[in-house]
């Protein structure tokens, strides 16, 4: 389950930090109603997380997954480019939880 509420959590990140965008320093009510419930949710979650899992674990793939996702959006939903180097460095972030989930014991108490 502390898995489900991580992603979960990620999830919710990635919404709020989407509103973040949209918002415009939170002079718009919905956006900004949306950026409070996301953080606010996912920050639950990750405290789900946390009764049986490392921290490090799920901040490292809360935040690289969390990372990857908003690059994502930004690129379908507001148009950026990613460069080369940008697109190294989401891949190294990718490859680096991998290597955590894979190699390393840091995921349980």
């Amino acid at each position: 389950m502390p898995h489900l509420y991580l992603i979960l959590a990620i999830c919710a990140e990635t919404i709020g930090t989407s509103a973040l965008k949209t918002c415009h320093g939170f002079t718009r009510l919905v956006p900004s109603l949306v950026v409070v419930a996301g953080y606010s949710t996912s920050f639950y979650l990750l405290s789900l997380c946390l009764r049986t899992m490392k921290i490090g674990f799920v901040y490292a793939v809360w935040s690289g997954l969390g990372i990857v996702l908003i690059s994502i959006i930004g690129v379908f939903y507001f148009k950026q480019r990613i460069d080369p180097a940008g697109l190294l460095g989401l891949g190294l972030i990718i490859a680096g939880v991998v290597v955590l989930n894979v190699f390393s014991d840091i995921q349980a108490h």
